[in-house]
């Protein structure tokens, strides 16, 4: 390696789109450096992150499954909002000479809400579907932005702890998944001015997983369908979701965002977003 580089790093890797993305962007902006994908198991991690430590050309990584909190006491520094979510998913050179540590997914989940937040609403609330990595950023950046939550896992007892962990205050609910999977003729109260979530936060729907099992009578009408899933793109959750009617909103639109600020870390430049329709039609071929 001779020129400035990032990567993401992760158990498994190859799957990641990380690459492709700053690759585009870097490419766009002229910046002779690197991003890649490198394979780090559990055992190997606190080596890897002493090897970056030491060389002057590593600009930071992305940090995947299954590291994202075991990273946490192998650097030097975890600011805002990494410290509240309890998960770091970025990690970079500090202005002060040793590792710092930040989330983006909670800003890259929230980016394509954005115009929603920016309404008054009378009530806002989200279901949320899974209980695992992604789920912990989720929770924490609608709970910091007034929603009631109904957190859904296999296990409520998981949904109730993060619930108590991440947004401690509020009548937040914790229920089993499989309330979601039959039909209900629930009589759903008048939505006007109302703000209203559905969530994907688990890896079910992914290919080569189990389907995730939502029926969408339990949606009130209005309610936006948001997938964190991004293989396939447009997953059998949101297409249920459109033919109801409903807002759809896909898992790269999450996937651009977070890595929208990480890359600022790493390479000192906003990334060019008038090109995020180019790089959807990359990303999806």
């Amino acid at each position: 390696m001779t020129r400035p580089y990032a990567e993401v790093i992760g158990d498994p890797i190859a799957q990641s789109k990380s690459p492709r993305i700053h690759g585009f962007w870097l490419e766009k902006l002229g910046i002779a450096a690197d991003y890649r994908a490198f394979h780090v198991t559990p055992e190997q991690l606190p080596d890897y992150i002493a090897a970056r430590r030491a060389d002057p050309l590593w600009r930071g990584c992305n940090v995947t499954m299954p590291h994202k909190q075991a990273v946490m006491p192998l650097i030097d520094g975890i600011g805002s909002p990494a410290t509240e979510i309890g998960a770091v998913n970025t990690v970079y050179p500090g202005s002060g000479g040793g590792l710092s540590g930040t989330n983006t997914d909670a800003s890259g989940f929230l980016e394509p809400l954005k115009r929603d937040l920016e309404k008054t609403h009378y009530f806002r609330m989200a279901r949320i579907l899974g209980t695992g990595g992604a789920a912990r950023a989720i929770i924490a950046a609608l709970a910091g932005h007034g929603f009631t939550l109904v957190v859904a896992g296999r296990d409520p007892a998981k949904a109730r702890a993060l619930l108590d962990e991440l947004a401690p205050k509020g009548e937040h609910h914790a229920i089993d998944l499989a309330h979601f999977a039959d039909p209900t003729d629930f009589p759903f109260d008048d939505r006007e001015g109302c703000l209203d979530l559905v969530v994907n936060a688990s890896s079910l729907g992914m290919a080569g997983q189990p389907p995730l099992p939502f029926d969408w009578s339990h949606a009130p009408p209005g309610a936006i369908a948001y997938d964190i899933v991004t293989a396939p793109l447009d997953t059998p959750f949101l297409q249920a979701a459109r033919a109801r009617g409903h807002r759809t909103i896909d898992g790269l639109s999450m996937l651009i965002g977070q890595a929208a600020v990480a890359f600022e870390k790493f390479f000192g430049e906003a990334p060019p977003r008038e090109h995020d329709a180019e790089l959807r039609a990359i990303l999806t071929q």
